[in-house]
């Protein structure tokens, strides 16, 4: 049996938005089988002394016996709980009154409300029609609720003046309503369905300098080029370390990730069906899959050679760019096989 603590992160009931950001991927809704979270529990049970057991993956408290399943998830979990974060779905919020009063009596205090711009800019990038004003209302609704309200902006090329305009909206909300509230802003990372906003990503030139003060890490942020001058001088191998705590995101299909990055085929490490869990369970700790294997066929000169862009002024962190490119050579080195 294995001391380390197991996080298990699962899509048990799907989420309501196709988010443009969302580092995840797109993946069908499902709702899972009534047994599925005693399955998966037994599963893992025998090989780990901990398990926090999580019956979202997207949107949390998606179903609409969200409070039993809450109490489900700490009862069906191993020597440990799992965590309230300041995470919750808007999509819950205005439309049923008790769900903040139950995030007050789990402990939120907190919660963290996703941006894209205003409301045809929203509505686009979320999916859904009407998304934009439901999250204003959300926000007027947490305030109301005694939950403090915490706006996180994506930003990119084609966004960043409605950005500021949203700033602008929220500087206002804090002399008007909530001192408290909090803003931020960042490019996000370069994976899931944010690949393909790849061509928009914002360039370190373009961020708006009222913006500067609230973007998260600027100090840290480096140009695509920046980052290719330092990886061009770091002969290392890739590494993803599989440490002392091991989060894994499970599909409603079963598959199992690690939640390194987007949830795709050269990631998946089994199947929770198909496969022998105690095999499964070996990979899991060993590392001894398609993707990490993979970490050792390159080095990070190679990867930018083949799949960066020396004169990009597009923004990243350098772990954020070094998913980026490792993710390219899989993806080619798949299309390859």
């Amino acid at each position: 049996m294995y001391d380390k603590k197991l996080h298990l992160v699962v899509d048990m009931n799907g989420c309501p938005n196709r988010c443009r950001h969302c580092w995840l991927g797109h993946m069908p809704n499902r709702i899972m089988e009534e047994d599925a979270d005693s399955f998966i529990m037994n599963c893992f049970y025998p090989y780990f002394e901990k398990i926090a057991y999580y019956s979202w993956l997207r949107e949390p408290d998606y179903c609409d016996a969200y409070k039993e399943r809450w109490e489900r998830d700490k009862a069906i979990s191993k020597n440990c709980e799992p965590e309230r974060f300041e995470l919750a779905s808007f999509y819950r919020i205005v439309r049923d009154p008790t769900y903040i009063p139950f995030l007050r009596s789990v402990g939120v205090k907190r919660i963290q409300l996703t941006f894209f711009g205003l409301e045809e800019t929203q509505g686009r990038y979320v999916g859904r029609k009407g998304a934009y004003e439901e999250i204003m209302k959300a926000t007027g609704l947490l305030i109301e609720g005694g939950i403090i309200p915490r706006w996180q902006c994506f930003i990119n090329e084609e966004n960043k003046d409605e950005i500021v305009q949203l700033y602008e909206m929220a500087q206002n909300l804090r002399k008007e309503k909530c001192p408290e509230l909090e803003f931020f802003v960042h490019e996000g990372t370069c994976e899931g369905e944010n690949r393909k906003l790849y061509p928009i990503r914002i360039c370190k030139k373009n961020i708006p300098e009222e913006l500067i003060p609230v973007y998260l890490n600027y100090e840290e942020i480096l140009s695509e080029k920046e980052c290719v001058e330092i990886l061009m001088n770091d002969d290392s191998h890739p590494e993803f370390p599989i440490g002392d705590e091991i989060t894994l995101n499970i599909s409603n299909t079963y598959d199992v990730y690690y939640n390194f990055t987007h949830m795709t085929g050269e990631w998946i490490i089994g199947n929770l069906k198909t496969d022998d869990t105690g095999e499964l369970v070996n990979r899991i700790i060993s590392g001894d899959t398609y993707a990490l294997n993979k970490t050792k066929e390159c080095t990070w000169p190679e990867l930018v050679k083949s799949f960066g862009d020396k004169d990009s002024d597009r923004v990243f962190s350098l772990d954020d760019y070094k998913t980026y490119l490792f993710n390219t050579y899989l993806e080619n080195s798949c299309m390859k096989k």
